[in-house]
């Protein structure tokens, strides 16, 4: 049973890869593939799903969409109003066209750390960089990692990011969203300047090889950039109030208290700033709350499969050999973190389905609170990027209107490649100094 158990497993992990892949629509295939592996596990199929991967679904949604809805508006606030273009604008005025990938994970970077949506983001930041990266003749399948890089890499994982990677933790850890201390903040540097120059060589090495900036052969209509009619300063005011007061208010009641108060604060000001800029307040709200419920229902859909996968005798034997390595148990918490969020292909998810498991056992073995929020935020930033996660396939194929054999290579490299080594560390230093 645990040989079939496995190949289940393996099974279901190709096949949700496969589908998602092929376009078909997450919430369908996590179904489908649960299905798939509660059979090769000799799991009641009723339990399963009614019970296992319900709970699993309607557990995440419970806990983490209103901190979502509110998100999505803030995020639709500064996307209606001009403020994520004028942010996108200045960095590419400060920065310049020579500058161009530098510039483009800089204002990704501003924007996600100051809690706007992935999403919102990739959207906003495309036109910037599609001038920026054609007046600096860089070619165009850059770009999606450029975009990947700055939205969900080092801003995600880093202490004080308002980001719900780094907030799940804080719910099982009994933490605040600025744990992990000073090696914490020493790893998101390290992933941010590593993954910047990685990102800047494979691109000079292309430009070197005579590649110029050239789009894809079923592209369509170009880009256009726009002029945005809000200041810089009021751009990032809202940005300011949402991470300041969030970091701040932590300390004092339960984080994701705070984060609410904090996104309240922030759309109140936010508005009443772009008032004048925002055609349809109604719309505005009417469309950010369609998008928390998608992206809530993708990523609760994830936690569903990955809640049945847990159920079976393969998921805990894996979990049985990472919890007993004797010295490792920091890598031990890594690598399951890691692999967890392989297979769902989303860190929140991985996130989601580890931590009820894992946090108790590391916790018993009396390990540091903080460095265990902070090797799991990490952690659930490296394997999540493989191909068919969710963000990557939009970025790539929704919004840059590229292909994987075109421009993944580099997303790999910056979102895979570069966390993983990161993490080492991050586990090595945490092991010697916590």
């Amino acid at each position: 049973m645990l040989t079939i158990s496995y190949l289940g497993l393996l099974a279901g992990l190709a096949l949700l890869v496969f589908m998602t892949m092929r376009g078909i629509g997450i919430i369908f295939s996590a179904i489908v593939c649960a299905i798939l592996v509660a059979l090769t596990s000799g799991l009641d199929l009723s339990i399963a799903m009614l019970d296992y991967y319900m709970k699993g679904f309607t557990g995440f949604f419970t806990t983490w969409f209103p901190a979502i809805l509110l998100g999505a508006i803030f995020g639709r606030l500064m996307d209606d109003s001009g403020a994520a273009l004028a942010i996108a604008n200045k960095s590419k005025q400060v920065l310049g066209a020579k500058r161009a990938i530098m510039a483009v994970v800089g204002a990704g970077a501003i924007l996600t750390y100051g809690g706007v949506s992935v999403f919102v983001v990739g959207f906003t930041l495309y036109p910037i960089a599609f001038e920026l990266f054609r007046s600096a003749n860089i070619a165009h399948r850059f770009i999606p990692a450029a975009i990947i890089f700055g939205s969900i890499s080092f801003t995600m994982v880093s202490p004080g990011s308002p980001e719900i990677q780094n907030l799940i933790p804080t719910t099982y850890f009994g933490t605040t969203a600025t744990a992990g201390g000073i090696i914490g903040v020493l790893m998101g540097l390290l992933i941010m300047v590593s993954g910047g120059y990685a990102l800047k060589w494979m691109a000079n090495r292309a430009t070197a090889r005579g590649e110029n900036f050239d789009l894809p052969a079923d592209y369509g209509e170009a880009a256009v950039s726009k002029e945005s009619a809000v200041s810089f300063i009021s751009a990032i005011t809202p940005l300011i109030i949402l991470v300041g007061g969030f970091n701040l208010l932590s300390h004092y009641i339960p984080v994701i208290e705070a984060l609410l108060v904090a996104m309240i604060a922030s759309l109140t000001i936010g508005y009443l700033l772009f008032i004048k800029t925002i055609n349809s307040p109604g719309k505005m709200i009417s469309t950010g709350s369609e998008n928390a419920l998608i992206a809530i229902a993708n990523t609760c859909a994830v936690v569903g499969f990955g809640a049945v996968a847990a159920q079976s005798p393969a998921f805990g034997n894996i979990v049985a050999v990472l919890t007993n390595m004797p010295g490792l148990e920091y890598a031990g918490l890594a690598v399951a973190v890691t692999v967890i969020a392989g297979i769902t292909g989303s860190a929140s998810g991985g996130l989601g389905i580890a931590l009820p498991i894992l946090a108790p056992i590391y916790q018993s073995m009396g390990l540091d609170n903080g460095a265990m929020h902070r090797i799991s935020a990490i952690a659930s930033g490296g394997l999540d990027s493989l191909p068919h996660n969710g963000y990557v396939v939009t970025t790539i194929r929704a919004i840059c209107k590229e292909t994987h054999q075109r421009a993944y290579p580099a997303v790999f490299l910056v979102s895979v490649l570069i966390p993983l080594p990161v993490l080492a560390i991050a586990v090595l230093l945490y092991s010697l100094f916590y």
